[in-house]
């Protein structure tokens, strides 16, 4: 068989040599950008084993992996945390119902420790599957084998790329640790952070707290070198080559190379220069999404109530983004498509759903079996906080006086009283879309267009004096 384009054919040989050229091709360039000597390979590291950190390094290992002289993939986890009886027994399952993942057990000698896992005769932990391909938090989509390494200074302390895949809770506690072994490096790696995440700081004045924030205090990193990655996926389907795209953030020098370095056929990544806007839209997506998530199950999926809270919530960001930066982004393109993927099936969105259903209680906390952490818990927390300050109160659209910003965002605040304060059951986030006095979302969207509630020092920057 031989494949046509413009009325050219080509063997399938010819596809495949050109193809893999193609890769080594972005791997050397990289390479020459970085001023790597022969024989001394790039090494990319993910710090993080949820399921998109996994994901993502298993593509890289898929890609550039077999360039064995030119490319070390690995990933970091901690030790010792064991796999249950229940998730073995899956596991099982999963393993024999892939032919392909059956036959590289046999081949590596590992198919056995799963049938002993399965009779409950051995203890399975999760950095051993995941050396198997398996993530712990993704456990029905079997990855690529992956160099897994439990010691954080053997992992990263001579990286090239360190792909954080943390939690924003965790990420400033492990780079701090991490910056101890970068004491002595004479040159900083490249960041790139897939968390999607944001902490609050109330004193010495409020502030709110980035991922790529939290890495530059912790390390020192130039700004320059820490990217921010987000875009419209779910893991799962993206390693099982669904088509998506994503946007690398940050300063032109590295996210313009290493955009073009991570793109694959079915995964586009774009650079883009607005840092600020996409990394605060990756946390706030992942609080209204636990939001939708309990309108859609206590809707019966109701594509009608969907679209009323849609439409609040969206305002809503726009308003929060205004606050945060001058001239954000516009709530479009992948922005938007980023938003209404995870509102639609992320992980936030489920457990919403399954908190309406009573399927989940909030006494189990927010780190769920089978998912990971529920990151827009802490985050729902944080821009509360944040928007509750007096510091930043602002003129009322309609009346003589000053009020927090929180008063503008009655999704958030009703979100902040079931999930933190436990004041209400989910149910009371219907009665908040049915109040009557609730205004028209493009009047918060009019509103935070004026540009008159900027608040540079949310992020820590300085407003530029008027011209």
């Amino acid at each position: 068989m031989s494949a046509t384009a413009d009325g050219v054919k080509y063997s399938p040989d010819w596809l495949v040599k050109h193809s893999i050229v193609s890769v080594e091709e972005k791997l050397d360039d990289l390479r020459r950008l970085m001023g790597k000597a022969e024989g001394d390979p790039v090494r990319i590291v993910g710090v993080g084993a949820g399921a998109w950190g996994s994901v993502f390094v298993a593509m890289l290992q898929d890609s550039y992996g077999h360039f064995r002289e030119k490319a070390v993939v690995r990933i970091w986890r901690r030790s010792g945390r064991p796999v249950d009886r229940a998730t073995a027994e899956h596991l099982f399952e999963v393993i024999n119902s892939r032919e392909d993942v059956l036959r590289r057990l046999i081949r590596r000698c590992a198919y056995l420790k799963y049938v002993e896992a399965r009779l409950g005769d051995r203890t399975l932990f999760a950095d051993e599957i995941l050396r198997d391909g398996f993530c712990l938090n993704m456990i029905n989509t079997p990855l690529c084998p992956l160099k897994v390494v439990t010691n954080l200074q053997e992992a990263v302390w001579d990286a090239d790329i360190v792909v954080n895949g943390l939690p924003s809770t965790e990420t400033s506690v492990v780079f701090e640790e991490i910056s101890r072994y970068w004491r002595d490096r004479k040159t900083m790696p490249i960041i790139i952070s897939l968390s999607k995440g944001v902490e609050a700081e109330l004193v010495p004045e409020p502030r709110i707290v980035t991922p790529t924030q939290m890495i530059h205090r912790a390390t020192g990193a130039p700004v320059e070198n820490i990217l921010y990655l987000g875009g419209p996926n779910i893991a799962s389907e993206i390693y099982n080559n669904e088509y998506a795209n994503a946007r690398l953030c940050g300063a032109e020098k590295w996210t313009k190379p290493m955009a073009k370095f991570l793109r694959q056929p079915h995964f586009v990544v774009w650079d883009n220069g607005d840092l600020v806007t996409h990394e605060v839209m990756g946390g706030l997506k992942n609080v209204y999404a636990i939001g939708a998530g309990m309108v859609a199950g206590l809707t019966n999926e109701s594509a009608t109530s969907k679209s009323v809270y849609f439409a609040h919530c969206t305002s809503e960001m726009i308003f929060i983004t205004h606050l945060l930066a001058e001239e954000p982004e516009k709530l479009a393109g992948p922005l938007l498509a980023d938003t209404y993927v995870t509102l639609l099936k992320g992980r936030n969105a489920w457990y919403g759903q399954k908190l309406a259903k009573g399927e989940l209680n909030l006494e189990m906390g927010d780190s769920i079996k089978g998912k990971g952490m529920i990151q827009g818990v802490s985050a729902v927390k944080a821009f509360y906080e944040l928007l509750s300050q007096a510091s930043l109160s602002v003129k009322h659209p309609e009346e003589d006086r000053r009020i927090v910003p929180i008063q503008l965002c009655p999704i958030l605040r009703i979100l902040y009283s079931i999930l933190i304060k436990r004041e209400f059951p989910p149910e009371a986030i219907l009665e908040a879309l049915r109040d009557e006095t609730m205004h028209d979302p493009r009047e918060r969207i009019e509103i935070a267009q004026t540009h008159a509630f900027y608040k540079p020092f949310l992020l820590g920057q300085q407003q530029l004096p008027s011209k």
